[in-house]
């Protein structure tokens, strides 16, 4: 029997009379055809969403229950990186837009508020994009939308959102986060913490005088070094207290008169505060080497944040930005501009060892390897390197380093090696759209794991958009 009324009905819009707004509402339709082409990326996506979407299942105002799908979740996903801004302006976009809605299939219903959406998005791995990834490039490769004749290679820095890490401001954020915490602790238990006062404006007032006077140029860091005397002890009381409070907490935890609730609640804080205290351990002992003992600190052994501890020092010699904060990432593109591979690295990579395991899954992909592989000077490792490969690809087109001989400049001057390089400059173009287009300039997300994910989700808009083009 079919219903009187049909509770999901889609709108029925007609064409703009602006050609913009017409290629605007174009290119989305076109990347929902080919998410609709690629049912596994769904299945993937839902093996990370299943539960969360259950725990999100609400109800209307009217009393109906309504229920989110993987669907939803990876459309609005897309929207927000293709629209840009934060999670509250793709929300409030998308509710006030007809076309969006019908998009996201959302349609009539109600819309996610930012928080669910926040959750459910962080609740897809790292691992589950790289397959996402994966299923849409063997899916473009099957209906010969991208060939594998020619690869690009080529390594960026994206940035973590963080401050720039001086001493003092790192002194300060842990400082201000440890305070924060004990407040919590104290509106759980104020016998856990006791009546001693917290320092906060103190310790604000001398990370500010350190920062005004380390900006003078005639300040030297002898001058800076009484401030720091000051400051250092706080963090370290604070630090102290910290881990008295932690264990009270843990104490508290294990009583069996608490709630399970509230008894979650008491353990989280401690495990919290146990995480940002040994990290403001790190923070007073590399400054303390720094500033107190002028002893150089290695960058592997520092620091940079402590919201964002994975954070690494990055010097790639580029003009005007000689040090980044973040971690570098590897794309590999064929000519359709299509990046059929992508890999993130915690730790800065060398980059000629990139060369053969890029091809490897090239072949994979496509069955064999490319007939031209190009990519800039930091692939090069030496001429034996560069013979090995070309036995099994025609033309390897990577400048050698520093001088060359009579042989290695004839290579160079080969029509076959400068148009390869002239294909591997595309790669450049690629790289700005993903910054400055869909935001991967800085990862705004927070911890490894989402910083990563963040990462696949980008590059697997940027390949819809290339299919969309179609």
């Amino acid at each position: 029997m079919r219903s009187k009324i049909n509770h999901q009905p889609e709108f029925n819009f007609t064409p703009s009379n602006l050609k913009l707004t017409n290629a605007y509402y174009g290119r989305y339709e076109a990347v929902s055809n080919v998410l609709d082409a690629n049912p596994k990326i769904l299945d993937l996506l839902h093996g990370d969403l299943r539960e969360a979407l259950q725990v999100a299942a609400g109800k209307n105002q009217d009393g109906s229950k309504f229920k989110y799908t993987s669907d939803t979740v990876l459309r609005i996903t897309i929207c927000h990186i293709i629209e840009g801004g934060s999670l509250r302006d793709i929300i409030i976009r998308i509710d006030d837009s007809h076309f969006l809605r019908r998009f996201v299939r959302i349609y009539n219903g109600p819309m996610m508020d930012f928080t669910t959406l926040c959750k459910l998005k962080n609740c897809i791995q790292p691992n589950t994009w790289k397959k996402v990834n994966k299923a849409l490039a063997q899916h473009a490769a099957k209906h010969d939308k991208i060939d594998g004749n020619r690869l690009r290679l080529d390594t960026t820095a994206v940035e973590t959102h963080i401050h720039w890490p001086s001493d003092s401001s790192l002194l300060w954020d842990s400082y201000r986060t440890l305070a924060r915490l004990i407040e919590r602790a104290r509106e759980i238990d104020p016998d856990l913490v006791g009546d001693r006062r917290l320092l906060t404006r103190k310790a604000r007032r001398l990370s500010v005088k350190i920062s005004r006077k380390s900006t003078n140029k005639q300040a030297s860091a002898e001058s800076l070094k009484p401030l720091y005397e000051k400051l250092i002890p706080l963090v370290t009381s604070i630090c102290e207290w910290t881990e008295s409070v932690g264990m009270a907490l843990e104490k508290r935890a294990r009583k069996r008169r608490l709630g399970e609730g509230e008894r979650a609640i008491t353990k989280s804080l401690a495990q919290e505060m146990a995480h940002h205290r040994h990290l403001a351990l790190r923070v007073i002992h590399q400054a303390t080497r720094r500033v107190l003992c002028g002893e150089p600190v290695p960058n592997d052994e520092k620091i940079f944040s402590i919201f964002e501890p994975h954070t690494e020092l990055l010097k790639r010699g580029k003009a005007g930005r000689p040090i980044e904060f973040g971690h570098m990432i590897q794309i590999g593109q064929v000519s359709s501009k299509f990046i059929t591979d992508y890999t993130v690295f915690e730790h800065k990579p060398v980059e000629h060892q990139l060369v053969r395991p890029a091809l490897e899954g090239h072949k994979k992909l496509f069955g064999d390897y490319p007939d031209t592989v190009a990519a800039d000077k930091g692939y090069y490792e030496n001429m034996a390197t560069i013979e090995s490969i070309g036995k099994k690809i025609k033309m390897v087109s990577i400048a050698k380093k520093g001088k060359r001989s009579e042989e290695e400049s004839m290579r160079e001057s080969d029509p076959e090696f400068r148009f390869g390089q002239r294909f591997r400059a595309g790669i450049e173009g690629t790289i700005s759209y993903l910054k400055r287009i869909l935001g991967l300039f800085r990862c705004m997300s927070k911890g490894w794991a989402h910083f990563v994910s963040t990462v696949g989700a980008t590059i697997f808009t940027h390949n819809l958009l290339i299919l969309a083009r179609e």
